[in-house]
């Protein structure tokens, strides 16, 4: 008698347990009644009829998804591999259900295919220095094409551009050149400034001829500071102006005969 009736009430409690259903805040349960849709359920407790109703459940937590590498060929004709990391989720739960098989599946083969479509576009250059407008790219036609299956797709980035060592070593060649490049552009434009004082502090000195004898005399001044055997003075070409003035006027020294023309001549030679 005990068995009749324990049979019942184990049969019922199984039941029950079958037919309760507790989702947290951040999942929904797609309820199906007899293979069709009927509504979107929770968060909270939810009763399921077995055998007559079928619930499906969905996270709606965000999805970080790693992207495997991709063997890529840019533009200028190089192979990277690259790979990336996807952060997507659902907002429509329906949607991802119905619309679409294993939608985590889906979405992850949507992502490597993108992932080579637009970097292939585009050169070696690019990937390296533009990552953040390929990630705008990337990002904007996976969510484009996720959004029919519910989904959002909140971010893309991509983590690593792997070269071989041949590229590694070509593009380090070509850095350095374009250093060196800059620095030769650096040092011409300091010549040239330096050249535009130069001319400006030269003009000023001509134009008072005190400011120069003060130059020179720091120039002395300087060369004295210096422990050298020998030592070179520099002589203002003014200075030697008045020697050869001075010379010019010293008594005793013959005076140098004018030159004769040459009309002189001939008048000579027909008398």
């Amino acid at each position: 008698m005990l068995i009749s009736y324990l049979v019942p009430v184990v049969l019922i409690l199984l039941l029950i347990a079958a037919s309760i259903r507790i989702l947290p805040e951040y999942k929904r349960g797609v309820v199906f009644f007899l293979g069709r849709f009927q509504a979107v359920k929770g968060p909270g407790l939810i009763i399921i009829i077995p055998l007559v109703q079928k619930m499906q459940v969905v996270d709606l937590r965000v999805i970080t998804m790693d992207v495997p590498e991709q063997d890529v060929i840019s533009r200028d004709n190089v192979t990277v591999r690259v790979n990336a990391v996807l952060y997507f989720r659902v907002v429509d739960a329906e949607k991802a259900i119905i619309q679409v098989e294993h939608f985590v599946t889906a979405t992850s083969q949507l992502a490597q295919t993108t992932l080579r479509s637009v970097l292939g576009k585009h050169d070696l250059d690019e990937m390296l220095s533009e990552r953040d407008k390929l990630n705008d790219d990337i990002q904007e036609i996976i969510d484009s094409s996720a959004e029919s299956w519910g989904i959002k797709v909140a971010n893309v980035e991509i983590k690593h551009v792997d070269l071989d060592e041949s590229m590694i070593r070509a593009i380090a060649r070509q850095a350095e050149a374009e250093r060196e490049r800059r620095a030769k552009v650096i040092h011409a434009e300091g010549e040239l400034q330096a050249s535009k004082k130069l001319v400006e502090a030269a003009n000023v000195m001509s134009e008072n001829s005190a400011a120069l004898q003060l130059r020179y005399l720091q120039t002395m001044s300087d060369m004295s500071n210096k422990n050298a055997s020998t030592i070179v003075f520099p002589l203002p070409m003014d200075i030697m102006e008045a020697f050869k003035t001075m010379s010019r006027g010293v008594p005793g020294k013959p005076t140098p005969p004018p030159a004769r023309s040459t009309q002189d001549d001939s008048d000579t030679e027909q008398n």
